[in-house]
């Protein structure tokens, strides 16, 4: 038996392609690796690292100003840098499609993963966000489809959170001191 990789992040930048996704700002995360992976060696597509995940909601709004589709690539723990921002986004009304890789969910160890893996979902609700689930690997492109059109087509803010039932849990090891 082979491990071989997931397929729905192939089916995730194949919507994303099909949407004119062609900027694709992100925070390097190990959930996002193979999509980042693919979009970084898509010549339609231009990968932004980030330092910063609010980097890349300005980074957006600017792309839609300029005629350019793009989404932001992010982790779950990455939600609380961003909430300002979001209300640029709301106000401006510009669309603002996100995948979000969650943590803090199925199998996770990480304390410090729990508060933001629970309350993501109703922050984003409250941040003026349609939040929308994936996890199920066959309906990954569907999803993003369907997310990238409200998003593109109706000026709205979505956020789809990738459940880590889907990525796969993290081992995680305290040390002695805590």
């Amino acid at each position: 038996m082979t491990d071989s990789p997931p397929t729905w992040p192939a089916d995730i930048h194949a919507a994303l392609k099909a949407l004119g996704v062609r900027h694709v700002p992100c925070v390097p995360d190990a959930g996002h690796a193979r999509l980042i992976e693919l979009c970084r060696n898509d010549d339609e597509m231009r990968v932004v690292p980030l330092t910063t995940e609010e980097e890349g909601v300005a980074m957006l709004a600017g792309s839609w100003l300029g005629g350019r589709r793009g989404v932001l690539l992010m982790q779950s723990s990455g939600i609380g840098n961003c909430v300002n921002m979001f209300s640029t986004v709301r106000v401006g009304r510009y669309p603002l499609l996100t995948l979000i890789a969650m943590r803090g969910q199925w199998g996770e160890a990480n304390p410090w993963q729990m508060p933001m893996g629970r309350n993501a979902a109703a922050i984003l609700e409250l941040s003026g966000f349609q939040v929308l689930g994936l996890d199920d690997a066959g309906m990954a492109a569907e999803t993003v489809s369907a997310g990238g059109r409200t998003a593109f087509e109706a000026n709205e803010m979505v956020a789809v959170l990738v459940s880590q039932r889907l990525i796969g849990s993290k081992a995680f090891a305290p040390t002695e001191d805590g």
